[in-house]
């Protein structure tokens, strides 16, 4: 044997670019690739960086929502209420998601909605309360509030005072309907569903006792569907807090007076929520800021004095389902 057949000397071919033992070599005449690159792989690079993308964006998507949440509900607290529809199609308010459930969120949203009125007549000035159930100053309040008025007149929660118009009363049921002039932008109170009221619920009463606007107290339901019977006539109806009060009859007494020959009966919800001349036509409402009824009549002995003096806990309201069935007849001039 030669040393041509040795195989160490035979000439060793030329090193071709690799690429993981996957692929050949380019053709000769494609130009060769300037560096190597890694095919894809289940677990390589690429893939980690694709996938970064998807869960920046779902990351994303999730703070957006909870953002908006929280935008919501930071709105609603720093407003300290919301609008909403009431059962009357006013729109009203309802309080803040922060405070439901308490006397001074009930208080801090419904307050504005309630007013102070003055009526006079050539037989003296009663002084009431009223609550707006329209942005444009609809007032619903006692008939014995305004009976008789030659003029009325309106001071809001701000201490800015209107002329208002009486639209229509119905003596029977001890309702009526005025109208403020030139008002717009108020803030209207939601009406609730006194059906779902139940003895024992938790209340709050906003009215102008003695003249004292925006006063605000508490108590419960005590009773439902209690008789009361009230006067119809205005020289029988409450003068400002003189005389002890608007006079009433319940379960065959009278209080704060003689109702008279002309009188009338509705249902009533019972209140131990602290009422006193001046509260009539005010509002009393539920723990979600609804108006659930309308004070009307209250005892508090006037001849009471020391320990025994004061709102004695028995007070009765007009449930606002009565009121919402008779606005259409109020509007419309009732039976005045």
């Amino acid at each position: 044997m030669t040393d041509n057949y040795r195989y160490p000397q035979q000439p060793e071919p030329s090193p071709q670019p690799y690429d993981m033992g996957a692929y050949p070599p380019p053709p000769p005449h494609d130009p060769a690739p300037p560096a190597a690159v890694p095919a894809p792989g289940p677990s390589g690079p690429p893939q980690a960086k694709a996938r970064r993308p998807v869960a920046l964006i779902t990351a994303v998507a999730i703070a957006a929502a909870v953002v908006g949440g929280g935008a919501s509900t930071l709105v609603q607290q720093l407003t300290g209420y919301r609008t909403s529809g009431s059962g009357s199609g006013v729109t009203g308010t309802t309080i803040a998601q922060n405070s439901k459930g308490t006397v001074a969120g009930v208080a801090q949203a419904v307050s504005p909605s309630i007013v102070e009125i003055r009526a006079t007549s050539n037989t003296g000035r009663s002084t009431g309360s009223g609550v707006i159930i329209t942005a444009d100053g609809e007032i619903i309040t006692n008939n014995h509030v305004i009976a008789g008025a030659d003029s009325v007149k309106v001071r809001l929660s701000t201490g800015k005072t209107y002329i208002a118009q009486v639209v229509g009363t119905d003596p029977d049921k001890d309702l009526a309907l005025i109208k403020l002039q030139g008002a717009s932008g108020l803030r209207a109170a939601s009406l609730g569903d006194s059906g779902k009221v139940r003895v024992g619920d938790e209340v709050v009463a906003i009215g102008s006792p003695e003249g004292l606007t925006g006063t605000v107290t508490s108590g419960i339901v005590s009773a439902l569907d209690r008789d009361v019977t009230v006067a119809k006539e205005r020289d029988q109806q409450d003068q400002g807090g003189q005389g002890g009060g608007w006079p009433f009859e319940f379960g065959g007494q009278q209080f704060n007076g003689d109702t008279g020959s002309s009188k009338t009966t509705y249902k009533a919800i019972q209140t131990d929520a602290s009422l006193n001349p001046g509260n009539s036509g005010g509002a009393l409402i539920n723990m979600n800021g609804e108006i659930i009824a309308v004070n009307s009549a209250m005892y508090s002995p006037s001849s009471a004095t020391g320990s025994t003096a004061g709102s004695v806990g028995l007070g009765f309201a007009i449930p606002v389902d009565t009121v919402k069935a008779d606005l259409d007849d109020l509007r419309s001039g009732g039976d005045s």
